[in-house]
């Protein structure tokens, strides 16, 4: 199952707003982590944009699909894609990690769109496997269960626990995305807590797995079909996707040095103009760039 290339451009663009609003509220919250918020966009895109039932008119709808973001520190992609899907305004981002605003973690209890509240990194599976249940036990065979993690938290024990429930109880309306962009806070995965082989280690807990390029909008829509529509048989679903930390500017790619780290108004100007250019945008800064 192929996308219309107005199709791929549509959803492209949403993978551009929600790196580029990415960056705008690190900059106002003076805050984040803008690594792991840029190598998830595309699959953020897809997944809000073209894959799951959801309606922000009518969010707690019982049938609907639900998203947990494991990597829950990577919030400010999931808060720009719930504001462009309409949960909320776009000017509540600029209130990222400030007094009355939105969470640097994610906290279901303040901000509409979110299914759980993150904090330990870990913890996002268990949580999706105990939905996925539920939803299950409630025989809702439409809704669908989606779980991004990291891979940095996958060296977690919790994760793997995880794994193994989901793979006893044959939870077929899961489905776990790993963001494997390579680079954690102070170096390379392997050389932090090496997890290869992941393929073999998620098929040995009972998983099917598919392995895409985190980036190719067609690759993840063809992996999200096959695991909603195809896939399905007693099994629940990996996708891993290989992603670029830091995605779309130069110097954050592959660079343990932007996990945590907030640029500067003019940094993320000069970025924002980068980025705008490399998806064939007119050159456009930051927009809260004063003077």
């Amino acid at each position: 199952m192929r996308l219309q290339n107005e199709q791929v451009a549509r959803l492209e663009d949403y993978a551009y707003q929600i790196r580029r609003l990415s960056l705008e509220m690190i900059t106002c919250g003076q805050w984040g982590h803008p690594g792991g918020s840029l190598s998830m966009a595309e699959i953020m895109a897809v997944l809000y944009f073209q894959m799951m039932k959801v309606d922000p008119k009518n969010p707690d709808l019982e049938e609907r699909d639900r998203f947990f973001l494991s990597k829950a520190h990577a919030s400010p992609a999931l808060y720009a894609t719930l504001a462009l899907k309409g949960f909320f305004p776009i000017d509540d981002l600029y209130r990222y990690c400030q007094i009355g605003g939105i969470e640097g973690h994610t906290d279901m209890r303040r901000t509409k769109g979110l299914e759980s509240s993150g904090g330990s990194l870990g913890m996002g599976l268990s949580i999706a496997v105990g939905a996925a249940w539920g939803v299950r036990k409630r025989e809702l065979s439409q809704s669908r269960i989606y779980c991004l993690i990291g891979d940095g938290e996958s060296s977690s024990g919790n994760i793997w626990e995880a794994a193994m429930a989901a793979g006893h109880y044959h939870l077929d309306n899961l489905v776990a995305i790993l963001d494997y962009n390579k680079v954690m806070a102070k170096g390379f995965v392997w050389d932090e807590m090496a997890i290869e082989p992941v393929r073999e280690k998620w098929e040995a807990f009972g998983w099917d797995v598919v392995e895409v390029d985190g980036h190719d909008i067609q690759e993840l829509y063809g992996a999200f079909y096959r695991a909603r529509w195809v896939m399905p048989r007693g099994k629940p679903i990996m996708v891993i996707a290989h992603t670029v930390k830091g995605r779309g500017i130069d110097k954050t790619e592959f660079n343990y040095k932007w996990h945590t780290q907030h640029p500067s108004p003019q940094e993320t100007d000069e970025m924002l103009r980068e980025l705008s250019l490399r998806y064939g945008k007119p050159e456009q800064g930051y927009s809260r760039l004063e003077g």
